[in-house]
């Protein structure tokens, strides 16, 4: 992990994390609810039961949480698991009646949902970070060699 990835994947993990432990002890009908909503934009949630569904989010969310928040992750790879969730958070943001505008622009509803398109960038800096970290160090390595 580089330096300039720590603040992106502390504010990012922390969240993560917290948002996880919190859904842990909900009601049965607010994870009712949360499945359905997710079920819009991954529709493979709706297979599962409620109970696998809460431990799926749960183990889930830690998971991510902690991998950003742990340096020996690499940002790749932190990274590319963050996109992959926000992305199903975009999707179900954008598929779900009455989140949008004009399927973009978020409703008053949807602004708590449509928060997580920084969690899209964050995912983007992180891989990309990592990515450019690694050619200027083949370059590097490139250049001691044959200097």
């Amino acid at each position: 992990m580089s330096i300039v990835q720590l603040p992106a994947r502390l504010a990012a993990g922390a969240f993560i994390l917290n948002s996880g432990l919190g859904k842990k002890d909900l009601p049965d009908a607010a994870i009712e609810h949360l499945q359905q909503m997710g079920a819009t934009g991954v529709p493979l949630l709706k297979d599962l039961t409620p109970e696998q569904f809460r431990t799926f989010i749960v183990v889930t969310e830690i998971g991510l949480g902690a991998a950003l928040l742990v340096p020996i992750v690499p940002g790749w790879l932190a990274g590319g698991a963050l996109a992959a969730f926000s992305g199903g958070l975009l999707n179900m943001y954008r598929k779900t009646p009455g989140l949008t505008v004009d399927g973009i622009r978020p409703t008053q509803e949807g602004t708590a949902i449509a928060k997580d398109i920084f969690l899209f960038g964050i995912a983007g800096t992180l891989i990309l970070d990592s990515v450019r970290s690694r050619a200027v160090k083949k370059l590097r390595r490139k250049l001691h060699k044959d200097g």
